[in-house]
């Protein structure tokens, strides 16, 4: 179900910016355009220097400890309550329902 929302969504999107006099003109006159001539050739990029070496970064002090947590007490919940029995629905009877006669056609 979505994923056919979503494809209404894009088929409306694409319809309303393709409503647009200068978007169709456009297109059509880049469909009409000769081929373009074939790109140059570029030159080779020189080659990257090294990279310098960096120094090294000293050793970073130890973290403090933590003071430990005091011990939390437990949470209990109280029981939940039960449900109260759904009542018996009383059964219908129905009478039976009445046959209509056939109708009779006239010669």
């Amino acid at each position: 179900m979505s994923s056919s929302k979503f494809s209404i969504l894009v088929f409306l999107i694409i319809a309303l910016s393709f409503s647009s006099i200068h978007v169709g003109l456009a297109a059509r006159h880049l469909l009409q355009l000769p081929p373009l001539p074939p790109m140059p050739n570029l030159p080779a990029l020189p080659p990257l220097p090294p990279m310098p070496n960096l120094p090294a970064l000293p050793p970073l002090p130890p973290l403090p400890n933590l003071p430990a947590l005091p011990n939390l007490p437990k949470l209990t919940l109280p029981p939940l309550p039960s449900l109260p029995s759904m009542p018996k629905i009383p059964e219908l009877n129905l009478p039976p329902r009445p046959s209509i006669p056939p109708a009779t056609t006239s010669p």
